[in-house]
């Protein structure tokens, strides 16, 4: 199922962005042919928040964010898992806020119409930030879940109970 979900989180990323192109080049040319649709700047605005946060948890499924291993590089395995742990919780406990935050945002900004145009609420555009923190942190739970088996088919301990 996760993988279905990433499979699809991939696919919608970047039809987004493909959209997002394609409405900024034809705003470009309707403005140059002196008739604008200034809709197509607010709605390119609305698929690229979207798309960022599918594709920043597409990179984070992948393990394609940029990283820094100074410390962790010169650590034993067992004391790297330990600080990939906490890195992991500490990632959880900010996307839980950024969740709580956004769904306030969106719930606060429902009654605000989408750059002018009535019938779209600007909630349209918030939502993208709990639902991308909300994927953000499925894909974090399922690093903590994997990390913890790595480390109990490591543990030399397990193999002697009994």
């Amino acid at each position: 199922m996760l993988r279905a979900l990433g499979r699809t989180e991939a696919v919608l990323a970047a039809v987004l962005l493909v959209a997002m192109a394609v409405l900024i080049f034809v705003g470009g040319v309707a403005r140059m042919v002196r008739h604008p649709l200034n809709w197509t700047t607010d709605f390119a605005t609305c698929f690229f928040a979207w798309a960022a946060f599918l594709a920043a948890d597409v990179a984070w499924r992948r393990d394609s964010l940029l990283s820094i291993d100074v410390i962790a590089g010169r650590l034993e395995a067992p004391a790297r898992r330990w600080l990939r742990l906490v890195n992991l919780v500490l990632i959880c406990f900010f996307l839980i806020y950024v969740i709580w935050a956004g769904t306030r945002l969106a719930i606060l900004s429902s009654a605000r119409s989408f750059q002018g145009i009535p019938w779209i609420s600007y909630s349209w555009v918030t939502m993208s930030l709990p639902v991308g923190a909300t994927l953000l942190l499925l894909t974090t739970g399922t690093k903590i879940v994997a990390l913890l088996r790595e480390a109990r088919s490591d543990d030399p301990s397990e193999g002697r109970r009994g």
